[in-house]
């Protein structure tokens, strides 16, 4: 970590602040904060990259899930004092909506996302199968996406739109 500072909160009481640095989406940032402030707030509200959802502060429902060296973690619970010399990945770090990366295209294609609360996170869990096994078979698709949360019940689309990008990133791949 870097240097460190006590400063006095709001509410009276002492808090160390750190400066940490973080790469997110392949961009280094130097974020002053307390260590055990939660990755989500610092995306959020520091980097002001939103797609990462609060849903239940918990690590139950996936709707904060990011990528941290390829792996899925849940950054409402994850401290930024682990996480210098990692990697993150956000869902902006994936492409964009005029060019959008093949598993967002197949979200998009499949419409997976009904209210969108749970996506960001469904899409990044997505993607760490993927990296992972290009050729994922329907068991492992269930069993990745299985700690995700969808309150819309659009599950079926969810899955159709893991197995679409595995067969078009497949075929590419082969041209």
């Amino acid at each position: 970590m870097g240097s460190t500072a006590a400063t006095i909160g709001a509410n009276g009481r002492q808090h160390d602040y750190a400066m940490i640095s973080l790469t997110v989406n392949g961009r280094s940032h130097q974020i002053d904060d307390d260590p055990g402030t939660p990755l989500l707030y610092v995306l959020r509200n520091t980097l002001q990259l939103n797609a990462a959802k609060f849903g239940c502060g918990m690590a139950q429902c996936g709707a904060c899930t990011v990528l941290m060296d390829d792996q899925p973690i849940y950054s409402c619970l994850t401290p930024i004092a682990g996480l210098q010399g990692r990697r993150i990945t956000t869902l902006e770090g994936l492409g964009t909506a005029a060019n959008p990366s093949p598993l967002q295209q197949a979200f998009m294609t499949e419409q997976a996302a009904q209210c969108g609360y749970c996506i960001a996170g469904m899409i990044m869990r997505a993607e760490a199968l993927l990296l992972r096994n290009p050729a994922p078979s329907e068991a492992q698709i269930r069993e990745q996406m299985e700690p995700n949360l969808c309150r819309c019940g659009t599950h079926m689309r969810i899955l159709r739109a893991v197995r679409r990008a595995s067969q078009q990133m497949q075929k590419a791949k082969r041209e």
